[in-house]
Formats: C-alpha cells, sequence, structure tokens
C-alpha cells in the first residue's frame, strides 16, 4: 500500500490540527499567513541549544537505535559552535538529510528532529522497513551560527563577511569552515540521496490565488543546462513527481514547483541551475582538495516551505502545519526512495506539478540562460 494512502487515515487528530493553525486572519494567503500583523514570532523556533538538548534526548531514549555526534573533528563553525549529526537505521542505502543551511529557515530543523524521533521510536512496519533498507544521516542544523543570529548566511571570523552557505561549495575553495567541515564528512559518508530542506518567500500557485505552501525543487534544473549530463535528470523528476502524487491532496498543503523571478503578470517563471549549491555539487561529485577522488556522486532534491524568520511570514498559528508538510513530504519520500517506488513513477510526471511557463534558468555561472541550452557541464 502506498504510503500516500497511509497518510490519510492520520485522520482526525491531523485535522484537528490543521484547522488549529489557520485562521480568518491569514485566510487571504492560506496556506499559512502571513502572520497576523506581518509579524513574525520565532520564541517557538528551536534554539541551537534546544537542539542539542532533544537530539540528546532522543538518542536517549532510542534504546541504541539513534547515535548522536558532532563533527568536531572535522572542524567547528565560524564562531566555534558544533555541527551536530545524528545516525539512525542499518541497512546499505544511505540517506542524507540536511535542514537549516540558512540560518532563518527555522521550522525544516523541526521536521527533521521530528522525523528523527519517529525513526528512533516507533514500530510501524514502514519505519522499520526504512530502518532495514536504509541508514539515514541528519544535519538538523547545519548553519548553527546563522541559526543563532537569525539570518540566512553565516559570518566568517576573520572579515566579519557574510557567506551563503549554500553558494559555497565550489571547486575553487570554500570561504567557511562550515562547508568544508560538512563535505568532508559527506565524501566520507559517501550518500546514495540527499534531501535538502529550506524556506522560500511568498508566491502563489500558478492559475490559482493559492497561497503555495510547498514547492518542490532540483537544483539543477530538469533537462537544463547541467541535469541531464549528471545522470540523475531522471531520477529526481521521479522523486519530486512522488511526493507531489502522495501530498497534493493532504489538507490545506498547495504544491507547486520551486520557481524564481516569477512575474505573475506576464505568467514566466525560472528554473534554477546553481552549481555552487550543496546538493547541486553532490550531484556533480565535486572533488575538492582530494576528498572525494573518485568523484562520488548522488541524485539530490531540495523542499520549500513558505516563508521564514526574518520576513514577517512566519507566526505560531501557521508553523503547525508547515512543519508538518515537510515531515511527511520527508518521511513519503524516503519510504518511497527505499522500496523503490520511486523508480515506478514516469519522470513526465514532473510536468504534472503546478509551475509557471518557463522563461529560462537563472544560473551561478552564466547569468539567465535560455530554455533549450544543454551545456554538458
Amino acid at each position: 500500500m502506498k504510503l500516500g494512502k497511509r497518510l490519510m487515515k492520520i485522520g482526525t487528530a491531523a485535522l484537528i490540527l490543521l484547522i488549529a493553525f489557520s485562521s480568518p486572519a491569514s485566510a487571504a494567503l492560506q496556506p499559512g499567513g502571513p502572520s497576523t500583523n506581518g509579524n513574525t514570532n520565532i520564541n517557538s523556533t528551536l534554539t541551537y541549544k534546544e537542539v542539542a538538548k532533544i537530539l540528546a534526548d532522543i538518542e536517549r531514549t532510542s534504546k541504541g537505535k539513534v547515535e548522536v555526534s558532532t563533527l568536531d573533528q572535522y572542524g567547528k563553525s565560524e564562531q566555534g559552535r558544533s555541527i551536530y549529526v545524528a545516525k539512525v537505521g542499518t541497512g546499505p542505502k544511505k540517506i542524507w538529510i540536511q535542514a537549516q543551511i540558512h540560518g532563518n529557515e527555522k521550522l525544516v530543523t523541526e521536521a527533521a528532529l521530528q522525523l528523527l524521533k519517529t525513526y528512533a521510536n516507533s514500530g510501524e512496519n514502514d519505519v522499520e522497513r526504512v530502518l532495514e533498507k536504509a541508514t539515514l544521516y541528519f544535519i538538523p542544523m547545519y548553519n548553527p551560527d546563522g541559526a543563532e543570529m537569525n539570518i540566512r548566511h553565516t559570518k566568517l571570523a576573520e572579515s566579519g563577511k557574510l557567506i551563503d552557505l549554500n553558494r559555497d561549495w565550489t571547486a575553487e575553495g570554500f570561504q567557511a569552515v562550515e562547508s568544508e567541515v560538512v563535505y568532508a564528512y559527506w565524501a566520507d559518508v559517501n550518500p546514495d540521496f540527499a534531501i535538502d530542506l529550506h524556506h522560500q518567500g511568498l508566491k502563489q500557485v500558478y492559475g490559482t490565488n493559492e497561497s503555495t505552501s510547498f514547492s518542490l525543487g532540483i537544483s539543477l534544473a530538469p533537462d537544463g543546462p547541467t541535469l541531464p549530463g549528471t545522470g540523475y535528470n531522471e531520477i529526481t523528476k521521479q522523486m519530486m513527481a512522488y511526493v507531489y502524487d502522495e501530498l497534493k491532496d493532504y489538507g490545506y498543503t498547495h504544491i507547486d514547483r520551486y520557481q524564481v523571478g516569477v512575474d505573475r503578470e506576464k505568467g514566466i517563471g525560472y528554473d534554477i541551475d546553481i552549481r555552487g549549491g550543496v546538493v547541486s555539487a553532490m550531484m556533480m561529485g565535486l572533488n575538492y582538495n582530494n576528498h572525494n577522488p573518485e568523484r562520488h556522486s548522488h541524485p539530490a532534491v531540495f523542499f520549500e516551505t513558505k516563508g521564514n524568520s526574518s520576513d514577517g511570514s512566519l507566526g505560531q498559528k501557521s508553523n503547525g502545519y508547515l512543519t508538518k508538510q515537510n515531515y511527511l513530504a520527508l518521511k513519503s519520500l524516503v519510504y518511497g526512495y527505499v522500496t523503490g517506488d520511486v523508480e515506478k513513477v514516469n519522470p513526465n510526471d514532473w510536468y504534472n506539478i503546478p509551475y509557471y511557463p518557463l522563461a529560462g534558468y537563472l544560473t551561478d555561472y552564466a547569468g539567465t540562460v535560455p530554455v533549450g541550452l544543454n551545456s554538458g557541464y
């Protein structure tokens, strides 16, 4: 039985949760906000110390299932904080899940921890099947310094320069300590698949007045300049189509394809083709300082949740189901990947996910690239 059908059995409790986090004040941009009066309330979001405590609690109550450690052997953050990682499962497939590479994208950390807690304590058949077939590696707070400052970037200790960690995995070298720390760990783990969790600005689903609550993305544009040359063009489209099919009828979740530069009047949008992003570098098999001499690579995708904690778009009235949609999408995709259900999806179903007609590709190497150009990178 597909996971989507099982999700629908969550039933009354989940429905109550979703209704509880909606209100007339946010009806104009349902689902989720912006929060009342445009104010962001981060009092209920997790701090660095709270994440460390939750990880310790999960490990303690997991009866040996979860192993929590730091990446201190590789280094610490620019401001000297440890980067935490949790490992669960005994299977041969290695799945990498990272959250909050941008410090003001906070709800995704909570979703990752909720999923880790499920794997640690649930005896459900689908959970046990995942743990038998896969080993999962969680980095719930990739950017601890940015998280504590509540900013997107991290700040270099020596110069004070702000660095976007998700543009820092380049062959020319890393500017921030965190980048090389996580990169070296990734090269040692050699995952088979990665999921990257983010937040995005406010936008509307194409052809509707619905506020997008959740976008599905691939950082190297499908059928675009780079991804076909990696060998992951089809499988990443299958992954995102699978998630869309599983979640599109769930509650208040309004899903579309991740795009930037959207112009509603012209009816156009742009896909991204970002080669300096972390999961892009994973798909391209980055070898920096000879950490990855075999040029190991793997497919990777990302999720984008509405709003962040710097622009007045999050509030306690919406945080519950925004976190929930990430949790459900993560659990769904992991299950579909380890069982092989993802590979049964028609890759062209990627184009069933609502999106603005494609005007081109926004890149970090050649500006805006027209549709149809394939560089093979």
